[in-house]
């Protein structure tokens, strides 16, 4: 299952988010629920990095994504591409609900 956490601050700010799994729905390279995931995963995080060109923490490995922003200013610049990852992988748990799991957690400062 792909699990996805949203950081979120005492006002509910998006701070960051964790993107763990794998979907299993079927064979590496043919699952659709894991590649719509990720090819909404890297759209946000490259849109954050490039096209905002904020400077957030980010560490990526095999079935793993973390976008942590540094500031709130940042979390702030970025929150229409963070709110739209959220309505969409939150549309793939409805669809996919034994594949996709979204959750929130708090952070500190953000």
């Amino acid at each position: 299952m792909i699990i996805a956490e949203f950081l979120k601050s005492s006002d509910e700010l998006t701070a960051g988010f964790c993107i763990k799994g794998h979907s299993a729905m079927s064979e590496a390279g043919t699952d659709i629920v894991c590649a719509a995931v990720s090819s909404a995963a890297y759209l946000a995080v490259n849109t954050i990095t490039d096209v905002l060109r904020l400077d957030p923490y980010v560490e990526v490995e095999d079935g793993f994504l973390k976008l942590v922003f540094k500031t709130r200013a940042q979390a702030l610049k970025a929150k229409a591409m963070t709110e739209g990852l959220e309505l969409h992988l939150k549309g793939l748990e409805e669809d996919y609900p034994k594949n996709v799991k979204v959750k929130y957690g708090g952070v500190q400062n953000a």
